[in-house]
């Protein structure tokens, strides 16, 4: 058996060699341990990206001003941004949803109902700057790190003959582990976001005044209790994040989960 796990572990280091780096992340300011390259990473992004666009239930909106314009917002942030590195191509998808997300590589989708729910180009700036730091601090990259090294955990736990209950424990702190670092790559986007909005000379404050508007579009949905496995914070704690950082001030309304009047 521990000749057996020693092949295992061979065969994981020979996986592993030459394609891990250490690379200091500027945004960050934390060294990265990273198995996947830029180049890797950025290929992987441009294959989902390509695959997005060809899904027929999936069309990128039409009107060229609404593309032009999240392109021109989002060329200004990324000039500013720490991975000079990545070329950062934007996109509007064609639908009613208020979101957003970006790939790895620098690929960002807004969604039409997002850019139709901002009032001013400096609240659109927020959305796309919270989306590319995100690519910035390779949250997405890391995630998919994170599944490597659990699936390599399973195999010597095989190996070294660990039965289910401890895998049922291994299977419960890697989905809080994994869920935990989601909610700190949701603050640190906030942070870093902040920085390229002030660097880019976008007004910071309007990233507050979405949040409260999304915070309005989802007033609908039920309040559930706190979960250690929820992957995303309320809006709530979002706005409460972001309003500490700009002003350094928050008072008790900024620890609710509805806007107060909705309480009364």
């Amino acid at each position: 058996m521990i000749r057996l796990f020693m092949l295992y572990m061979v065969a994981i280091g020979l996986v592993l060699s030459g394609c891990v780096t250490e690379e200091y992340n500027t945004a960050t300011g934390e060294q990265d341990i990273m198995f996947v390259s830029t180049d890797k990473e950025i290929d992987m992004g441009r294959r989902i990206a390509e695959s997005i666009e060809r899904n027929p239930d999936i069309k990128l909106d039409p009107d060229p001003l609404m593309t032009a314009r999240v392109e021109d917002i989002g060329k200004r942030i990324a000039s500013v941004s720490d991975r000079k590195e990545v070329n950062y191509t934007f996109a509007v998808v064609d639908m009613d949803e208020v979101n957003a997300f970006a790939l790895p590589g620098g690929y960002i989708f807004i969604f039409r109902g997002l850019v139709e729910k901002v009032d001013t180009d400096d609240e659109l700036a927020s959305v796309i700057a919270h989306e590319m730091a995100h690519v910035v601090a390779r949250h997405s990259i890391k995630r998919l790190q994170g599944g490597m090294g659990y699936n390599i955990l399973r195999i010597l736990m095989v190996v070294t003959g660990a039965g289910m209950q401890d895998a049922g424990r291994i299977d419960s702190a890697f989905g809080q582990l994994v869920m935990a670092y989601s909610r700190e790559d949701e603050a640190l986007a906030d942070r870093i976001a902040i920085k390229y909005l002030k660097e880019a000379g976008f007004d910071p404050m309007a990233m507050l005044s979405f949040l409260k508007k999304l915070q309005q579009v989802h007033r609908d949905e039920p309040i559930k209790p706190y979960s250690s496995y929820r992957s995303h914070p309320h809006i709530a704690d979002r706005i409460r994040m972001v309003k500490q950082e700009l002003t350094g001030e928050v008072d008790f309304t900024d620890y609710m989960n509805r806007p107060v009047d909705e309480l009364k």
